[in-house]
């Protein structure tokens, strides 16, 4: 009869990841505590995940394929166009605006759902350019999950910050 005890591969994988999770910054983007404060835009996904407020329940990690160049200037399911410069995610069922924390070898992302996806490879989650080149991803792979609020859904969630000068000029660029 086998032995119920975990393996010493086993508990040293689970110590590895542990160390990994907890010794991670989360870099949060500016856009992103913006919109948090922001009014106006739709609100598909303001709400907090299931369960009592504040509640961070959600882990999944799983697959995940990153998508870009053939679908910039194109609109997102939660209405952002796409750019090489937006950060988010694409899930079949989270709802737009919730806010999941990305962790792969050591870097970890805090980026908002933006589309619905992903359709291919049997992923769980679609990554954008920018949200996959901060990562350092470059092709199909296993990422760490955690859902850990949500943002005000709006047409600029996941886009990079606008500097004073940028806002001044209209995003033009003296030179």
């Amino acid at each position: 009869m086998r032995s119920a005890r975990p393996t010493t591969t086993t508990l040293l994988a689970l110590l590895t990841c542990m160390a990994c999770l907890a010794s991670c910054s989360v870099p949060v983007a500016s856009a992103l505590a913006e919109a948090g404060t922001a009014t106006g835009g739709a609100s598909a996904g303001a709400s907090a995940p299931s369960g009592s407020p504040g509640a961070r329940k959600v882990h999944k990690n799983g697959i995940a394929t990153w998508f870009g160049p053939g679908f910039y200037g194109q609109t997102t399911a939660c209405g952002q166009t796409l750019t090489p410069a937006v950060v988010g995610v694409a899930n079949r069922t989270l709802p737009c605006g919730t806010l999941v924390r990305v962790s792969y070898h050591g870097h970890a992302l805090t980026v908002p759902v933006l589309d619905r996806g992903p359709y291919t490879n049997h992923a769980d989650w679609d990554l954008t350019a920018g949200a996959a080149q901060a990562l350092d991803i470059t092709e199909t792979v296993r990422i760490a999950t955690r859902v850990v609020g949500s943002a005000p859904n709006t047409p600029l969630l996941g886009s990079p910050p606008v500097t004073p000068e940028e806002a001044a000029t209209g995003g033009a660029q003296a030179g």
